[in-house]
């Protein structure tokens, strides 16, 4: 055995070496003391290597027995478990004597005779050490118990406290949702009041308030950034952000919408027209007397097509590269949604022209409905 495994030997079992050296040097000096005789080394070694080996062997199989499921048996396992170890005990001391003897490791002052006063006197050892193991093992069960109700106790103290989280993140989100309901509802009624007040003296505002009354109830009611929308609904929020704008330059805009095709049922990524139109309005030249500003939306043929034009804005030295954070975007979305399954492209024409164009797959589920009946 090398060092290394003596000092992990003495640490794993340091407790029983000490407890079991001071049971020896005790037990050795009483009985010597009280026979005013000391035995034989050999005698010792005998005695105490025997009595280690009986009370790990129960602690052992006394153990073992415990854990098994059947516990109904354990009345008849048990009684037979000792009167082995008993037996074995005994034979064991007999043998050890003789080859010992014929050694001449120890001497006897008269031959060994497996008598009675024999028996009974290793019977009484043997079930000495036989309890001795047999409450170790019970000191172990109680400690390995009460760690497993400290663990239990943790377990159902984190539960308790994992459920109290819970508990105030419901009411948390149940207050939120409760504003998030009085809120809008005070916003809308209030733009409500303000736009009939205002229709009949400033129509132009009443429109304004209007349109963006819808942007605010689309933006609010809009689902998660992962969740295709109602293509026809994007469209409609870009009709009402061109309204306020030309609201806004007093019908001065040169722009134009146009959308082929039915998208009665079509399904887009949110946010991309939109972001696309409000590139143009930021970055583009929208009042240009001969250069018009168009979105064209077509889809054909399960096929869809979006496509902007307009001047670019070269006021204060702003250029297209402007549109690059919007652009970017655009395109992360795109892959997000329809992975390699799509066409982007953007460039300036040499008309000074700023043109996006995308090119999707898009299915109409209620024309493959209606081939379907």
């Amino acid at each position: 055995m090398s060092i290394f495994n003596i000092k992990e030997f003495y640490k794993k079992y340091k407790y029983h070496l000490i407890a079991w050296s001071c049971y020896i040097i005790y037990e050795v000096f009483i009985t010597g003391l009280i026979n005013k005789v000391f035995g034989q080394t050999g005698s010792y070694i005998i005695a105490y290597s025997l009595a280690i080996t009986i009370f790990y062997t129960h602690s052992c199989l006394f153990n073992n027995e415990l854990n098994r499921k059947k516990k109904s048996i354990l009345f008849l396992t048990i009684p037979i478990l000792i009167i082995v170890e008993i037996a074995t005990y005994t034979l064991l001391v007999f043998l050890l004597r003789h080859i010992f003897s014929s050694l001449h490791i120890i001497k006897l002052n008269a031959p060994i005779t497996f008598d009675r006063d024999f028996i009974a006197s290793n019977i009484w050892r043997s079930l000495y050490f036989i309890g001795f193991a047999t409450g170790y093992v019970y000191i172990l069960k109680s400690f390995e118990d009460r760690k497993k109700v400290e663990a239990l106790e943790r377990q159902s103290l984190v539960t308790q406290i994992e459920k109290q989280a819970l508990e105030n993140d419901l009411v948390q989100s149940q207050n939120n949702f409760l504003r998030s309901q009085i809120n809008p509802h005070f916003l809308f009624n209030t733009l409500n009041f303000i736009y009939n007040d205002a229709r009949k003296k400033a129509p132009m505002a009443a429109d304004a308030i209007m349109n963006l009354a819808e942007m605010m109830r689309y933006a609010l009611k809009r689902p998660e950034a992962s969740e295709m929308v109602p293509l026809s609904e994007e469209v409609e929020q870009i009709e009402h952000l061109i309204n306020l704008h030309q609201l806004r330059t007093a019908n001065t805009l040169n722009l134009k919408l146009e959308v082929n095709g039915d998208l009665f049922g079509l399904r887009f990524p949110p946010l991309i027209l939109l972001t696309l139109i409000e590139n143009i309005f930021k970055h583009g030249n929208v009042t240009h007397s001969t250069q018009t500003a168009t979105i064209k939306i077509d889809y054909d043929n399960n096929n869809l097509n979006i496509s902007t034009i307009n001047m670019v804005n070269d006021v204060k030295g702003k250029q297209h590269e402007s549109h690059h954070v919007g652009i970017d975007n655009i395109n992360k979305r795109l892959a997000n949604f329809y992975k390699d399954d799509y066409i982007f492209r953007y460039y300036k024409d040499p008309l000074n022209r700023y043109i996006t164009e995308i090119d999707v797959p898009v299915v109409n589920p209620m024309a493959k409905l209606n081939l379907n009946q």
